[in-house]
């Protein structure tokens, strides 16, 4: 009980993780209202075990959760039909070096930001991790499969930073969407080619 006691935030965020990946799994629009509330709480969690990376993105995790409703709401693609939700789509050769670019941006500022301001003790992948992430998160909010490369990465090097921060819990979640990423990515390659755009 004590140990279910001390962990309680790690394994609420982790249910609520499950939820947020099978929602994405399926192309749900109900993951962005998970990617409100869990990130939230993975504020707190974070910053009390050191990983200051993943706490200031878990505070991004919660605002774009709100770009990624409205986007998945509202948005459009080129060609799209009048009326029709916005389609799972390839991610476009000509965004690959602009993306490259902002990810590289992303990881060298995290990296700074961490190595100056706070006492983290792995900053190299955390900044990695965040900065993936942050593309990653745009790649997802306009529905490109690719998005689910991004995430076998961050959520591999994710699982093993949790193992030795002490979040067991979120390492075994992130463990589980190493899986569920790859299998996403062949649902989603599937959907792609059925949906007209």
């Amino acid at each position: 009980m004590e140990y279910l006691s001390a962990h309680w935030l790690d394994i609420t965020t982790t249910v609520l993780g499950i939820l947020y990946i099978w929602l994405e799994y399926r192309a749900h629009i109900a993951l962005w209202v998970v990617g409100i509330i869990m990130p939230a709480m993975d504020i707190y969690l974070y910053w009390s075990h050191g990983l200051y990376g993943d706490a200031g993105m878990a505070v991004y995790y919660t605002l774009a959760a709100i770009y990624g409703y409205a986007v998945w709401k509202f948005g459009k693609k080129k060609n799209q039909a009048e009326g029709m939700q916005l389609p799972i789509t390839h991610f476009p050769r000509r965004l690959v070096v602009p993306t490259a670019v902002c990810f590289l941006a992303a990881w060298a500022l995290t990296y700074y930001v961490l190595v100056t301001w706070t006492n983290s003790t792995v900053p190299v992948l955390d900044s990695f991790t965040n900065a993936l992430s942050f593309v990653g998160l745009w790649a997802l909010a306009r529905k490109y499969v690719e998005q689910w490369a991004f995430w076998i990465v961050v959520d591999a090097v994710s699982a093993i930073l949790y193992v030795q921060k002490g979040i067991p819990f979120k390492a075994g979640l992130y463990s589980l969407y190493v899986v569920i990423a790859v299998l996403g990515w062949r649902k989603w390659k599937m959907m792609s080619k059925s949906q007209p755009v």
